[in-house]
């Protein structure tokens, strides 16, 4: 079962809260999907189902359809963050890293129709999270650089200075209408690259330049 922990293996005391989600926070992965560049933060939620580690194995159910990846810097937030909150950014306490995994016909499909695409999003299993390393060893969170490959290939490389939308932006976007709590977990979009994944393919995520986590995907 997922539970949030550190980069030392070290387990936290928090539940795994709420996984939100920001779409479209960097130009060119909207361009990439012909969308609109978004005025305002695009917010949709996953549930705590969709939790699982980005280990050794990351297990998925192939009769879905095919799975696509987006790499995201992931912010885990440590303290009750509402409309009233002063300071937002002194509310995360960990930075990760997440694929928001997506069924992109099925996605395509429900936006044609004009219907919510949830379906697509938020089905088990689809966040695999990787440790957090802790928000005070971070030196500067406006240029945290991450990287994604999948069979060594890179796929995706982001950098939080290309973001449409800043960490404090979207904590005062989200906090406007939800209140943040302890174990929530704030997905901040994905950079240009997105693509399908592949069957038993080895995954990759880095953040700056810390040891790269790994992963193997099994569809079953």
């Amino acid at each position: 079962m997922y539970k949030h922990q550190w980069v030392n293996g070290q387990k936290m005391d928090l539940p795994e809260g709420k996984i939100v989600c920001v779409g479209r926070n960097y130009v060119e992965h909207a361009q990439e999907l012909n969308n609109p560049i978004p005025c305002a933060p695009l917010i949709f939620m996953k549930p705590t189902t969709s939790y699982q580690s980005f280990s050794e194995e990351i297990t998925l159910d192939k009769s879905l359809g095919e799975h696509h990846y987006e790499a995201e810097l992931a912010l885990l937030i440590g303290e009750k963050v509402d409309k009233h909150h002063a300071s937002p950014l002194e509310a995360i306490t960990g930075v990760g890293l997440a694929l928001d995994l997506t069924l992109r016909d099925m996605q395509s499909e429900l936006k044609q129709q004009g219907h919510p695409w949830e379906r697509a999003k938020a089905y088990d299993g689809s966040c695999p999270i990787t440790p957090f390393v802790a928000i005070n060893t971070l030196a500067d969170l406006h240029t945290l650089e991450f990287r994604f490959w999948q069979n060594k290939q890179l796929m995706q490389q982001g950098n939080t200075d290309l973001m449409i939308f800043s960490f404090e932006q979207l904590l005062k976007s989200v906090s406007q209408f939800c209140t943040l709590m302890p174990g929530d977990v704030i997905l901040t979009g994905t950079p240009k690259g997105v693509g399908k994944l592949e069957n038993k393919a080895l995954l990759s995520l880095q953040l700056n330049g810390h040891p790269k986590f790994d992963a193997q995907v099994k569809l079953q």
